[in-house]
């Protein structure tokens, strides 16, 4: 339970920390779920229940996505145990990339967001049939489709819910990674131009992507600590099996 809480709480700051990345990626179809209610009719009351919707179900999107991940993952630390922490590593090792992204210092991952495009190509259409959004389940279907959208902040997430051990582990962990994307999501849809104009800031931008980057760095740390120390308690067990055989020998010669 430890571990799991330890990817949860993870999940969950990646995704808070990362809301100027998901600004730019997903503002314009917030920005559709606005402006697809009647102009006279823009009250919070109407707004927000769509918008929360559509996250609801991209929310839903990302809880699926990890469990096929997390399957994955768990096959293959059956193959092999130590894989668990190599991909934790990977994980912090895209948080860092993330960040580098988010600032503008490094396109690198959007090599691999081109990689997802192939199978974007060919879900994307699926959510025009749900648009201009009129009613609420719609928004609800049309937030399922747009959470397969190829984002490296979201692959950063699935990689690092394939590290424990159960797939509706790793369910939980996408769960909180989309609730802390919510908080910058429900502001974009309510306050879509503002909150834009405000995470294109530099300051802003690259703020986000050092925290995002030291968490990275901290997801790193953590299971090369762990490694380190199980080592250094191994060698002292082997030492203290190697005295009290000394001793043994001493007391029966």
């Amino acid at each position: 339970m430890p571990d799991t809480f330890y990817y949860v709480t993870s999940a969950f700051v990646v995704g808070l920390l990362g809301g100027a990345h998901c600004v730019g990626m997903c503002g314009g179809i917030m920005n559709a779920l606005v402006y697809a209610v009647p102009e006279g009719q823009r009250s919070p009351a109407k707004v927000l229940p769509i918008v929360f919707l559509y996250n609801l179900g991209r929310i839903t999107s990302y809880a699926l996505a990890g469990a096929i991940i997390g399957a994955l993952g768990a096959w293959m630390q059956m193959i092999a145990s130590p894989i668990g922490m190599g991909l934790r590593v990977l994980a912090g090792l895209m948080m860092i990339a993330m960040g580098l992204y988010i600032a503008g210092w490094w396109r690198g991952l959007a090599h691999l967001e081109k990689l997802g495009n192939h199978a974007w190509k060919h879900i994307q259409p699926l959510g025009g049939r749900f648009m201009p959004v009129r009613k609420p389940w719609q928004a609800l279907l049309l937030g399922a489709i747009w959470g397969w959208l190829p984002c490296g902040l979201v692959y950063s997430a699935l990689t690092l819910s394939a590290g424990v051990v159960y797939w509706y582990q790793s369910a939980l962990v996408m769960i909180a990674f989309g609730l802390g994307t919510l908080p910058v999501m429900m502001l974009t849809g309510a306050f879509a131009f503002q909150v834009k104009v405000w995470t294109q800031k530099a300051l802003v931008r690259n703020i986000a992507a050092l925290m995002v980057i030291g968490f990275g760095l901290w997801t790193i740390a953590v299971p090369l600590s762990h490694l380190s120390h199980s080592q250094h308690g191994g060698e002292a067990m082997e030492m203290q099996g190697h005295t009290g055989m000394g001793s043994a020998h001493h007391q029966h010669p």
